[in-house]
C-alpha cells in the first residue's frame, strides 16, 4: 500500500478530531464543554480580558489572559482569574491549565496558587515557556 502525506481540509480536519473524540470515549466516561470569554471595561474601551474553554477530564484551559501594561498592578488579573476560576467550576471543572511565556506572567500565576508542573526553554528562539496547573 502506498502512502502520501496531504494537506487537510476542513471536512477532513473534523472527520479526524471526530475520529480521536470517539477513541477517547473509552477513556473519558463523561463529557463536559462550555467556553469563558470576558473582559473588563472602562469608559467605554475594552483594557483586559481572558478566555478559555473545558477540556477532558475536568480540565478547564486559560487560553488567553492580558491587561493592557498602563492598568496592570491593579488587581485587574487577579479579578478576572478569580472570576475565570468560578466560572470554570461552574462548568464543572476541578483543574485549570494554563501555559505562559518567560516574558509574560509565571510570578503572576504562582502569586495566585498555580503549580509550576513543567518548562522547557528554546535557546534557539530565545525565549521560554512555563506550564501551570491550580485544582479548584
Amino acid at each position: 500500500m502506498e502512502i502520501e502525506i496531504i494537506e487537510l481540509d476542513d471536512k477532513q480536519c473534523l472527520d479526524i478530531e471526530n475520529r480521536l473524540s470517539n477513541y477517547d470515549e473509552d477513556y473519558i466516561g463523561y463529557q463536559l464543554s462550555g467556553n469563558v470569554s470576558i473582559g473588563l471595561v472602562s469608559g467605554g474601551r475594552l483594557i483586559a480580558g481572558a478566555d478559555g474553554c473545558m477540556t477532558a477530564f475536568k480540565v478547564f484551559y486559560l487560553s488567553t489572559l492580558y491587561v493592557d501594561e498602563n492598568q496592570r498592578g491593579k488587581g485587574l488579573g487577579r479579578l478576572l482569574m478569580q472570576t475565570m476560576e468560578e466560572k470554570a467550576k461552574a462548568l464543572g471543572a476541578n483543574m485549570i491549565r494554563l501555559d505562559t511565556f518567560d516574558w509574560q506572567g509565571s510570578p503572576f500565576y504562582s502569586k495566585l496558587g498555580y503549580e509550576q508542573v513543567g518548562s522547557y526553554e528554546n535557546e534557539l528562539d530565545g525565549f521560554s515557556e512555563y506550564f501551570f496547573l491550580k485544582r479548584i
